[in-house]
Parts: C-alpha cells; sequence; structure tokens
C-alpha cells in the first residue's frame, strides 16, 4: 500500500472504523462504505474489554493486547468514550480466574463479602470501559481529521464496492451474504440503558455459554445492563421479556438499579464464525480483498489489533 492508494472499507461497526482510521492515518486515501454509519451491533456495545468466547487463541491474545494498549492511551482522553474503571467480574461456580483478566491492574481474588448473594468465587481489576455511541462518534471524527469519506449505500457484493486498489472486508454479518460465507451466524444481543443510580464500578458475571448474561456497565450518567446472547438469532427488534430479565437479574445483584429509569434498549446481532477471519486474497483483476470480520462479542476488544493486522497485509500485498 502506497501514500494515496484508494481504498475501501466495507463496514461502518467498530472494526470499519477503526480499520478505516489505521489506514487512513498511514497515508492512504480510504473510502468507506456502510449501510448505516456507525453501525448498529456496535453501537449496542456495553462495552467492556475482554476477549470473549472467541478464536484463534493465539492471534486474540495477540490482537487483545494490542488493542488494550490503545485503550489505555485513549483513556486519557475523556472526549474518546474510554475510561479506565475497576470492578467485579463474579462467579456462581468456583471457575479460575481467565487469563487475559490475571494480568489486568488491580487484579485480585474477591473477598467473599465483596460477592453478591449466590457467587462463589470472583475477581476484582480494572479494564477500558467504553460509551459506544460516544467512541464511534470519535472515531468517525478522527476519521474525517484524516481526509477519510463515508458513504452509506448498501452493497449487494463486494465487487460493488470498486474501483479500488484493495478492499477491506469489515461487514460483519454482512460478509455471509457479501462473501459470501456460509459459516457465519448471528448471536443476538440486546442492552438496557437507565440511568445511573450512583454506580461507579462495573459488574459481570462468568456466564459461560448460556443465552441470559448479567453485567452493568456505568457510563457516567447512564448505566448499561446486559444482556442475551441467542446463537443463530438476528432480528434486531426489541424484546420486552428480555429486557424484563435484564433488569431484573441486575437489580438482584445491585438493589438500586431497580429504580433506575429506562432510557433505551440496544440490540445487535454479533457476527460470529468458528474463527475470527483476518486474512488477504486477490482476485483475477488484481484487486486485492483483505477480510476482517467474524469478532462475535469481542469486536471491540479486537478492534485496533485486527485492524493494524489488516494493514499489514496490505502493506506486503
Amino acid at each position: 500500500m502506497t501514500a494515496g492508494e484508494r481504498v475501501v472499507v466495507v463496514g461502518a461497526g467498530v472494526a470499519g472504523l477503526t480499520t478505516a482510521v489505521v489506514l487512513a492515518e498511514t497515508g492512504a486515501s480510504v473510502h468507506v462504505i456502510a449501510e448505516q454509519a456507525p453501525g448498529v451491533t456496535s453501537l449496542a456495545a456495553g462495552a467492556m474489554w475482554g476477549p470473549y468466547l472467541v478464536e484463534p487463541k493465539d492471534k486474540v491474545d495477540r490482537w487483545g493486547q494490542r488493542s488494550l494498549e490503545i485503550f489505555r492511551e485513549l483513556a486519557q482522553d475523556p472526549a474518546t468514550g474510554v475510561r479506565l474503571t475497576s470492578g467485579i467480574e463474579a462467579s456462581r461456580t468456583a471457575e479460575a480466574a481467565p487469563d487475559w483478566a490475571t494480568t489486568l491492574p488491580g487484579f485480585r481474588p474477591c473477598e467473599r463479602a465483596e460477592l453478591p448473594a449466590g457467587f462463589t468465587a470472583g475477581y476484582r481489576f480494572t479494564v477500558p470501559l467504553i460509551d459506544m455511541p460516544t467512541y464511534l462518534d470519535y472515531l468517525l471524527r478522527r476519521l474525517r481529521d484524516a481526509s477519510g469519506v463515508v458513504e452509506q449505500r448498501r452493497l449487494t457484493s463486494l465487487s460493488d464496492a470498486g474501483p479500488a486498489s484493495a478492499i477491506v472486508n469489515c461487514a460483519g454479518l454482512g460478509a455471509r451474504d457479501l462473501v459470501p460465507d456460509p459459516d457465519l451466524r448471528p448471536i443476538r444481543g440486546q442492552h438496557v440503558v437507565v440511568t445511573n443510580p450512583g454506580l461507579t464500578e462495573f459488574f459481570s458475571e462468568d456466564t459461560g455459554l448460556s443465552p441470559d448474561l448479567l453485567c452493568f456497565y456505568p457510563h457516567g450518567e447512564t448505566v448499561v445492563l446486559g444482556g442475551t446472547a441467542i446463537d443463530g438469532e438476528g432480528d434486531l427488534a426489541p424484546d420486552d421479556k428480555a429486557a424484563a430479565g435484564i433488569l431484573a437479574r441486575c437489580a438482584e445483584v445491585e438493589p438500586r438499579l431497580a429504580e433506575a429509569r429506562v432510557l433505551d434498549r440496544r440490540i445487535g446481532a454479533r457476527p460470529t464464525r468458528a474463527t475470527i477471519r483476518v486474512e488477504s486474497a486477490r482476485w483475477e483483476d488484481g484487486t486485492v480483498v483483505v477480510h476482517n470480520y467474524g469478532h462475535g462479542g469481542a469486536g471491540v476488544t479486537l478492534s485496533w489489533g485486527c485492524a493494524e493486522e489488516a494493514r499489514t497485509l496490505l502493506a506486503t500485498k
């Protein structure tokens, strides 16, 4: 990739916008094409840094650590929507802490008195929390400051994104039809946003493969409550029953949330496959395509590491 080279990035979720920023700030002429900007699934994220049921582990660890470094830098500027926040991840079965958590600042096992009723183990650490509407707006501003362009339109195939010397496919779930990739599937997620009754720390339960998640992430005047993970479902319509369940689970752990006023419900479909796809290909006409999708629930966590990997793939094409 040379300075001024025209690169099209397909998708304006966190993967697409981060990749576009990385490429534009390297000197490429970046044109983002997306049906929605920013993408609704990224807007719906909680979001706490932490690898979430994604493979391949060796690459995920590397991408995640690189993203963590950058999020820590961004947390120095409140305008980014990124803050370093302390809190607890707990389990109702005495599970060992995930290895990624043990390296975080302030990591230590919780005392029994720190845990809510019904929990048998927990760990305290400090981690980036990302207020996604604020953060995605920040990425859009940063992209435009680097002369990147965003065009909102629906593509029927990746070839419709041309002409370009390279295309970066960050279409998320849209890649299922655009590539096509039949191995990609949705996992529906829902969050409820409420007024903050005074929370300053996050809480997250290690629920494993359960479709019913339990977490709350304070973002100043609001708290994002979660959540759900319905495998195979991509419908983005609000689910009143699921929202009520989220509120009940969170209020059981933190009673102050029971009186909080509901402000919004955010729904997204996590683009999930057996392994994240970050790799390059070359079409017969010479166009280089770099795929960067399939991050499941770890799109934010891996965003900067995967974006830099995409840049490296383009540089060696």
